[in-house]
C-alpha cells in the first residue's frame, strides 16, 4: 500500500509539471513515428526521382526533396528510427555497465572503489566525442558499431551516480538489519540497496537519450557515423550543408527533429528527477 501511494505521488508531480509533460508528449510522440514509419512515410525513403530533385516544400513533397529527389519527409521519419534505436541501445549499454561498476565500487569500497574511480577518471580526461571518433576510426562505420562504442564510452556518469546512491544507501538501518539476518553481499546489493537507487538510475538514463541521439547525429553530419543511403538525420545535415542557399529545407528539418528531440528528452529527465527526488518533494511541500 505505501509503495502504491509513492507511485501516485511521483506520478502525480510529474503530471503538475507542465515541461515534464511536455518532454514526455514529444518522446512518445517520436516513438510512434518510429514504430509507425512504414505506414506514415509518403515515399519509400530511398527511392529516386532524377524530375523531383530539390524541390522545395509543396503539397506533394511537404518537406521538399533533396539532391537524389528522395522524399525528405520520409527520410525524416525513418531518421526517427535510426535515432530512436541508437538512443535506447546506447544508453542501455551505458546503464547496465555503470550500474554494475558503481555498485562494486559503491558496496566493497577500499581498492575497488579506488581502481574503478581511477578508470573513471582516466576517461573522463578525454572528451567523449573525441573518443568515440577515436575508435570508430579504428571500426567499420555501421549502426551496431556506433550504438556499442557510445554506450562503452558513456558509462561513467552512470558509474559515478550509482556508487554515491550506494556509499549512502549501505549504512541505513534497512541494510544493517539485512546483514544481522545472514543475508549475503550479492543479495543486499541486489535486493535491498540496487532497488532504492532505481530512481536517480532512471533519471540519468532518460537524461543520456538526449545526448546519445546527439552524438550519433554528430558522428553521422561528419561522415563517420551512419552511412548512406540509410536515413539518419546526421547525414541528412551533411547532405544540406553545401546546399543551404538553394535549398534550406534540407538542413533546417533535420536540425529541428534533433533539436526537439534531445529536448524532450531532457524535460522529461528534469521532469522525472523533480517528481522521484525526495528532497526537492519535501522542499517544495514546504514552500
Amino acid at each position: 500500500m505505501k509503495a502504491a501511494n509513492h507511485q501516485i505521488t511521483w506520478l502525480g508531480q510529474l503530471g503538475n509539471n507542465p515541461l515534464a509533460v511536455a518532454g514526455l508528449l514529444i518522446v512518445g510522440l517520436l516513438c510512434i513515428v518510429a514504430l509507425s514509419a512504414p505506414w506514415l512515410a509518403p515515399y519509400d525513403p530511398h527511392a529516386i526521382d532524377t524530375w523531383h530533385i530539390l524541390e522545395s516544400p509543396s503539397r506533394a513533397h511537404l518537406l521538399g526533396t533533396d539532391l537524389l529527389g528522395r522524399d525528405c519527409l520520409s527520410r525524416l521519419i525513418y531518421g526517427a528510427r535510426i535515432s530512436l534505436l541508437v538512443g535506447i541501445v546506447a544508453v542501455g549499454i551505458a546503464t547496465v555497465i555503470g550500474t554494475i561498476l558503481g555498485s562494486l565500487a559503491g558496496f566493497y569500497g577500499t581498492w575497488i572503489d579506488g581502481l574503478i574511480m581511477r578508470l573513471v577518471d582516466i576517461i573522463l580526461c578525454f572528451p567523449t566525442i573525441f573518443l568515440v571518433m577515436a575508435v570508430i576510426a579504428f571500426l567499420e562505420p555501421s549502426i551496431l558499431n556506433i550504438m556499442v562504442v557510445i554506450g562503452l564510452t558513456s558509462w561513467m556518469g552512470v558509474a559515478r551516480l550509482v556508487r554515491a546512491e550506494f556509499l549512502s544507501l549501505k549504512q541505513r538501518d534497512f541494510v544493517m538489519a539485512a546483514r544481522i539476518s545472514g543475508a549475503s553481499n550479492a543479495r543486499i546489493a541486489s535486493s535491498h540497496i540496487l532497488p532504492n537507487a532505481v530512481a536517480p538510475i532512471l533519471v540519468a538514463t532518460t537524461l543520456g537519450v538526449g545526448g546519445a541521439i546527439l552524438t550519433e547525429s554528430a558522428l553521422s553530419f561528419l561522415g563517420i557515423g551512419v552511412q548512406p543511403p540509410t536515413p539518419s538525420w546526421g547525414n541528412m545535415l551533411t547532405e544540406g550543408k553545401d546546399n543551404l542557399e538553394i535549398a534550406w529545407w534540407l538542413s533546417m528539418f533535420p536540425g529541428l527533429a534533433i533539436l526537439v528531440t534531445v529536448l524532450g528528452y531532457n524535460l522529461l529527465g528534469e521532469g522525472l528527477r523533480d517528481a522521484l527526488d525526495p528532497r526537492i518533494r519535501d522542499s517544495e511541500g514546504k514552500s
